[in-house]
């Protein structure tokens, strides 16, 4: 009897060992392939937004074993009150290392920092001196419109990424070398085609443009929409087009993220020509490393026609 029963018990126990068995392997394997890069000997770089994310690809071109994920969409634009996704905290999660521009742009920081204490996070606005907003209150965070701004970024993230991953180290630096050669090429045609020009006023949509301002020697009378997104009261309103009458103001700039619906009411009131300025704050998901540069020939044409 009792070999009976073991004949029939058996075979049950060994199909159930095998099953299992088979299952752990490919939850292994599962792991293996969706678990950390590490073990692949991958280095997972997360940057927060569209221009951090062109200069980080930038400065790990040619990096087989490094790969550089955007968090957010290439067409989020600035991450004022950005609310972090759960997808987005899977990708960091998933990273060894998180760039971001810093001054206060990425307002989500304490829940990452609370939930991935072991993320290493490289900030591109670190010992930077920055401008303050109108306001007193906070500083601007645009830096990276600013050509010289962004060379200061680059250097910053090419220096904390040899730190945090110094097998790369001597790569990071070398390409950062050669990408500021083309930033500092491109800021010197830039002022060579500016600089002569004698209208200097503009109006700005937001507050993106005061370093990019500052650096070519602009004068920004006044800006539609302080908080970008948020239509201008009348009275606001009413308020920047008595400031254009006043101060001479040729060119009124938009940008291509935001609707221009009170630029062109603007318009209508003092009979300014619209232009188009780009922050490069969104892009094509292309990882095109020349798109900063590209972006800003770009604006130095509109600049050019505009203030002539």
């Amino acid at each position: 009897m009792h070999t009976k029963i073991l004949k029939i018990v058996l075979p049950v126990f060994i199909c159930l060992a095998l099953l299992v068995g088979c299952s752990a392997e490919q939850n292994s394997k599962n792991n293996k392939k969706s678990g950390s890069d590490e073990e692949s000997g991958v280095m997972t770089i997360v940057t927060s937004f569209y221009p951090i994310y062109i200069h980080t690809i930038n400065i790990t071109k040619g990096i087989s074993d490094v790969r550089v994920i955007n968090m957010t969409e290439p067409q989020t634009g600035c991450l004022h009150d950005y609310s972090i996704t759960t997808e987005d905290m899977k990708k960091l999660e998933d990273a060894q290392i998180f760039v971001i521009n810093g001054a206060g742009m990425e307002s989500f920081m304490d829940k990452v920092v609370k939930q991935l204490p072991d993320l290493k996070v490289a900030d591109a606005s670190m010992d930077l001196k920055l401008l303050e907003q109108e306001d007193g209150e906070e500083v601007n965070p645009h830096v990276w419109v600013s050509i010289s701004g962004a060379i200061e970024q680059v250097r910053n993230i090419a220096e904390q990424l040899a730190v945090m991953d110094p097998d790369h180290a001597q790569k990071y630096r070398d390409n950062t070398r050669e990408y500021i050669r083309k930033l500092e090429e491109l800021k010197v045609k830039m002022h060579n085609e500016l600089d002569g020009l004698e209208n200097r006023n503009i109006v700005t949509f937001h507050e993106a443009f005061p370093y990019f301002a500052q650096e070519f020697n602009l004068n920004i009378k006044a800006v539609i929409e302080r908080e970008p997104g948020t239509e201008p009261s009348a009275q606001e309103l009413a308020d920047t087009i008595n400031k254009i009458k006043e101060s001479k103001v040729k060119a009124l700039f938009v940008e291509p993220q935001y609707s221009g619906k009170a630029a062109e009411t603007i318009a209508k009131e003092t009979g300014l020509k619209v232009y188009m300025l780009d922050p490069v704050v969104t892009g094509e998901a292309n990882g095109d490393t020349e798109a900063y540069i590209k972006a800003m020939e770009d604006n130095l044409q509109v600049l050019k026609e505009a203030l002539k």
